[in-house]
């Protein structure tokens, strides 16, 4: 496979693994957390980057060479190595979203022995249950699959078309993002995307209308309407506010 290829099938790859783990998070939503529909993570489609790059992470992971003779060892370090690697992408996306933009996209603070609330042992090993699913059950599927893509190139063009609004919406997202940094900036405060979205869910519904599963920011007044749920949908106190210091 040439270079080309590689990164074709790379983006391939992003293109299932961001799609499936956005449907498999919105029925998490819906059953174990919030109780309700919601458009999860920070893009606006259905689209969850940090599975993307798990899968295409995953999928190289398993191509590594491991030979130790022993089967069941080969396969263990496998899984241990992929468990870590998905590890490792959680907790760099989840900081740089805290750091740079000053929201979290999702909260592990009240599990036992979390790392900055990004990572914590009860979800690493829920990865590793991934890890293992992908090992033993859908490697040989997405090696047909990629196959199918690298002989049938024709499908790039949608994956092309999926990229185009992905980009597209990116640049939306971070748009909205830096008012939610200047806001959380403001305050002092770090801001829980999820509850935020589930308390403009709430305001739009005690309003009787409608609230939109795709866009729950569409009609909301960031000045005018962030300060009266703050308390809804903040994480956590980082700094001072500047206004409490004057």
């Amino acid at each position: 496979m040439n270079f080309m290829d590689g990164f074709l099938v790379a983006c391939f790859l992003f293109f299932i693994g961001s799609t499936l783990g956005w449907c498999l998070e919105v029925v998490f939503r819906r059953v174990c957390t919030a109780k309700r529909w919601l458009n999860p993570g920070f893009l606006t489609g259905p689209c969850l980057p940090l599975y993307g790059f798990g899968v295409v992470g995953l999928f190289g992971i398993s191509l590594i060479p491991i030979h130790t003779g022993m089967a069941w060892l080969d396969a263990v370090l496998v899984i241990l190595i992929m468990g870590a690697a998905m590890t490792l992408i959680e907790y760099i996306a989840g900081l740089i979203f805290i750091k740079g933009m000053k929201i979290k996209l999702w909260d592990y603070t009240n599990r036992w022995g979390n790392i900055q609330g990004i990572i914590c042992p009860l979800f690493s090993f829920f990865w590793l249950l991934v890890s293992a699913f992908f090992y033993f059950v859908i490697t040989a599927p997405v090696i047909e699959a990629v196959r199918w893509f690298v002989s049938n190139l024709w499908f790039a063009f949608f994956v092309g078309i999926f990229f185009g609004v992905f980009f597209v919406d990116l640049a939306s997202s971070i748009h909205l993002s830096a008012k939610l940094r200047s806001f959380a900036k403001e305050h002092g405060i770090v801001i829980h995307f999820e509850k935020l979205k589930e308390a403009v869910v709430e305001d739009t519904e005690e309003k009787h209308e409608k609230p939109s599963f795709l866009l729950p920011f569409k009609t909301l007044d960031l000045k005018g309407k962030l300060a009266g749920m703050k308390e809804k949908f903040s994480s956590e106190r980082k700094t001072k506010s500047p206004k409490s210091e004057q």
